[in-house]
């Protein structure tokens, strides 16, 4: 059931996944989040440039069957957002971890992507 789960990111208990490289993290939902969730309808984007916290609301993606939050995994300034899911919503379903990112942040902490899930523990969380 949990097999879609990259080794090489980190994850959140909210179901967030961070690919972080040279202090630049892109976020996502995970798979299991957005089988959850079922048909993406809308997302809604965080502003360029916006300063989130940990575990602060970023961005709100919308399916047909609710209403959710997506959390920054890390501290950091929203430097790009994914605007091909304005028009491709559905993006975040059929592609969580490649074309359905959602923003990337320039990380403020460095340590703190190393204080997040890695795979094994996210798929052990799931069980």
């Amino acid at each position: 059931m949990n097999d879609n789960i990259p080794d090489n990111l980190k994850y959140t208990e909210s179901h967030e996944w961070l690919a972080e490289r040279n202090g630049l993290a892109t976020v996502g939902i995970t798979d299991h989040a957005q089988t959850e969730l079922s048909d993406v309808v809308y997302v809604e984007l965080p502003a360029i440039g916006k300063k989130l916290a940990a575990k602060a609301p970023a961005a709100v993606v919308e399916s047909v069957k609710a209403a959710s939050d997506i959390y920054a995994p890390v501290s950091g300034e929203v430097v790009e957002v994914n605007t091909a899911l304005t028009d491709q919503p559905a993006l975040v379903n059929q592609s969580p971890y490649e074309q359905g990112w959602i923003f990337k942040l320039k990380v403020a902490d460095r340590d703190e992507p190393g204080a997040l899930l890695d795979a094994a523990a996210y798929r052990a969380k799931l069980g």
